[in-house]
């Protein structure tokens, strides 16, 4: 059975654990492929980001971080980000994280959530976030460099609460 909670500060060995072979990757996240643990877990845990686990009976097999997306006039909007750990993808962590967030972001009287840089070729993402009624409103072309793809687009994903 998979729970979601509130991240504690006990969690965040299992966070990087989580966060570097996606950072290291490069293929989904805008961090630099050598980010240290010391600032991806500052970066993570960002003032302004509340950020959860998914733990199942193994541990902890996802994270994600809720915010607002902008400050002052666009603070009614909310974003996350996530990341599931790589034995656990495909097996409905990031659907349940996304359902969370969703339901969290209403709690939290966002009115919307956008994601800003979805990048096209991770396409699980963007089919999920499609399946949960997120529409492309923006596509930036060649705004990713993806190190086997080259210059590819990312999209601007947004669904109203």
């Amino acid at each position: 059975m998979l729970t979601i909670r509130a991240a504690k500060l006990a969690d965040t060995g299992a966070i990087w654990r989580i966060l570097e072979p996606v950072i290291r990757a490069a293929e989904t996240y805008t961090l630099p492929k050598d980010m240290e643990q010391e600032d991806a877990i500052a970066y993570w845990f960002t003032p302004g980001h509340e950020v959860f686990v998914a733990e199942d009976d193994e541990g902890i097999v996802g994270t994600y971080f809720l915010r607002a997306n902008q400050r002052g006039g666009g603070s009614h909007i909310a974003n996350c980000g996530y990341i599931t750990a790589p034995d656990a993808t495909g097996k409905g962590v990031a659907r349940a994280m996304c359902a969370h967030s969703l339901d969290h972001a209403r709690e939290r009287g966002f009115r919307a959530m956008q994601f800003n840089f979805v990048v096209s070729t991770n396409l699980r993402a963007v089919k999920l976030w499609q399946a949960f009624g997120f529409e492309i409103a923006g596509t930036l072309p060649r705004a990713f460099q993806h190190p086997e793809a080259g210059f590819v687009d990312a999209y601007v994903m947004y669904r109203e609460l």
